[in-house]
C-alpha cells in the first residue's frame, strides 16, 4: 500500500532561545527536521508533506536545498497537534494510502520501527508509537486493553491511577489517510490546554469500531529536541551512532570520540581516520584511504589509496584521485587531484585541474579570483611545479612541464618547457653589512631617545 510522510515542523522553539526556527537547527550536519524525512524513506513513501509555522520558508528553502520532492503547507496558528495534521489535508487530498504522523524535533524515530508500525497496519486502524518510560514525568499515557489501545491521556488531563502509566505516547501515528483526516475532523478542543490534540483521535476510533493498537520502541529514539541541552545530548547520541556504524563496516578510528560525522558521511572498508577529523556534509571515502588528523573534509570525495592530512582542508568540489597525496596545511577546492599526483604542505589548489604523478611544490597558490570572477588552473601529469609559484588563472601548464620556483606566471607552458617568471636577482658586494650596521646605529639611537 502506497504510503505518505506528515512532518510536523511548525514550532517556533522559544526555549531554544534562537531566531532560527527550532526545526532548523543542524543536527549531524542537516536540519532536525530532515532526519525524520531521511529514516521515512526507507518506507518508499509517495509523498511527503511538510507542515511549516513559524520560518516556514527558511524550512522549505532547506528542504528543496536537500533535494527533497515535499509538498509545503501552513499552520498559521499554533492549535495543536491535530489542528497540525489537518493542514496536511488538501495536500493528500484524492491519496489512496496511509499516512504516518512525524515530527521535525524527533530525528531517531528509526526505519525499523516505522516498519514495525505498517506490519502492525496490516490488523489494526490506527497503530501509535509508544515506548516504556523509565521516568513516565509529563508524557501522555497511552491505556491498553490487552494489545487494544483504549485512550490516549495527556499528562494534566490524566486521573491518579492513569498517572501511574509508564508506557507513554511518542506522538507518532500510522492510519489510511483519509480516515485519519476523518478521525483529526472530529477532535474538539475541551481540555486543560484548549488545543486539538492529535491524540484523541484513539477515542474516536474506538467509539467508531475501528482498531487501535501500540508498537514499542526503544525510549531513545523518540527523545525530542526542545532546548540546547537536548540539542547537544542529540548530537552526541548521532556522534556515537556513527562512529560505531562506522567501526562495524571495518573503519579504524584512532580516537573515535574525536571523530565528528555529518548525516551522509560514506567511508569505505579498510579507511583509516586519525584523531580530530571532521567530515561536513557530503563527503565520500572509498576503501584504504588514510585521513590523517586534525583535517576538515566538507563536500568532497577522496579515491582508494590517498592519503589527506595532517592539517589539511578539502572543500566542495575537491576529488582526490588513487593514491594522490593532500599534505599538511594544504586547502583544495572545486579541483581534482588526479592518480599519483601530490601537494604535500602549505598549498592551496582551487578551480584547478592537476594530472596524474603531477607534483606540487610547497608555497604553490592557484590565484584564481580577480575580485569579480574566477578562473581555472589546468595542470598536465608529470609536471612539477616548484615551490612558491603563483599559477595566475586563467592559465594551462602543459605535461611533464616544470616552474621554477619563486615563479609567478601568468601565460601557458606547454609540454615539457620550464618557465621562470621571477625577478632578475642583483647582487651588491658588502652592501648587506652596511645595511645590517645602519640597522643598528638607527636601533640604538632610537634607544638613547626613550
Amino acid at each position: 500500500m502506497p504510503i505518505a510522510l506528515i512532518v510536523l515542523a511548525a514550532g517556533q522553539g522559544t526555549r531554544m532561545n534562537s531566531d532560527l526556527p527550532k526545526v532548523m537547527h543542524p543536527l549531524g550536519g542537516a536540519p532536525l527536521f530532515a532526519h525524520s524525512i531521511f529514516f521515512g524513506q526507507a518506507l518508499e513513501p509517495e509523498r511527503v508533506v511538510l507542515v511549516t509555522g513559524h520560518g516556514g520558508e527558511q524550512v522549505a528553502q532547506a528542504a528543496v536545498e536537500l533535494g527533497f520532492e515535499v509538498d509545503f503547507c501552513v499552520q498559521k496558528e499554533q492549535l495543536g497537534t491535530g489542528h497540525a495534521v489537518a493542514q496536511a489535508a488538501p495536500a493528500l487530498a484524492g491519496f489512496s494510502g496511509d499516512a504516518v504522523v512525524l515530527y521535525g524535533d524527533t530525528p531517531f524515530i528509526s526505519a525499523q520501527t516505522l516498519q514495525a508500525m505498517r506490519d502492525a497496519r496490516n490488523n489494526h486502524d490506527v497503530v501509535v508509537l509508544g515506548f516504556d518510560a523509565a521516568d513516565p514525568g509529563r508524557y501522555g499515557r497511552l491505556i491498553l486493553n490487552g494489545e487494544r489501545l483504549d485512550k490516549i491521556v495527556e499528562f494534566k488531563d490524566a486521573e491518579a491511577e492513569e498517572r501511574l502509566v509508564t508506557l507513554c505516547n511518542s506522538g507518532v501515528v500510522m492510519a489510511n489517510a483519509a480516515q485519519l483526516f476523518d478521525l483529526v475532523n472530529s477532535v474538539g478542543n475541551d481540555n486543560a490546554s484548549g488545543e486539538y490534540y492529535l491524540t484523541d483521535i484513539v477515542e474516536i476510533a474506538n467509539a467508531r469500531g475501528l482498531s487501535c493498537t501500540v508498537v514499542r520502541c526503544d525510549e531513545a529514539e523518540t527523545l525530542g529536541i526542545n532546548t540546547r541541552a537536548e540539542l547537544a545530548a542529540a548530537e552526541t547520541i548521532f556522534q556515537n551512532s556513527m562512529r560505531k556504524s562506522a567501526l562495524e563496516i571495518g573503519v579504524t578510528l584512532s580516537a573515535p570520540e574525536t571523530v565528528f560525522f555529518s548525516h551522509d558521511t560514506t567511508l569505505g572498508r579498510d579507511v583509516h581516520v586519525e584523531q580530530n577529523v571532521v567530515f561536513a556534509p557530503g563527503v565520500t571515502v572509498e576503501t584504504g584511504a588514510k585521513i590523517r588528523a586534525f583535517s576538515h573534509l566538507e563536500g568532497c570525495h577522496v579515491s582508494a589509496g590517498a592519503i589527506v592530512g595532517p592539517y589539511a582542508r578539502l572543500r566542495p568540489g575537491a576529488e582526490i584521485g588513487n593514491d594522490a597525496r593532500v599534505g599538511n596545511f594544504v586547502e583544495i577546492k572545486n579541483a581534482t587531484l588526479g592518480e599519483g599526483a601530490k601537494a604535500n604542505h602549505l598549498t592551496y589548489i582551487g578551480d584547478a585541474t592537476v594530472g596524474d604523478r603531477t607534483n606540487i611544490g610547497a608555497g604553490t597558490v592557484t590565484c584564481n579570483y580577480n575580485g569579480v570572477e574566477k578562473f581555472r588552473t589546468e595542470i598536465g601529469a608529470d609536471a612539477f611545479i616548484g615551490s612558491d609559484t603563483m599559477l595566475v588563472a586563467p592559465v594551462k601548464i602543459g605535461a611533464e612541464a616544470m616552474t621554477a620556483s619563486g615563479s609567478v606566471i601568468t601565460k601557458d607552458v606547454p609540454e615539457a618547457a620550464l618557465a621562470l617568471g621571477r625577478a632578475e636577482q642583483v647582487t651588491k658586494p658588502g652592501a648587506g653589512r652596511r645595511l645590517f650596521d645602519m640597522y643598528k646605529l638607527a636601533k640604538a639611537n632610537r634607544q638613547r631617545k626613550t
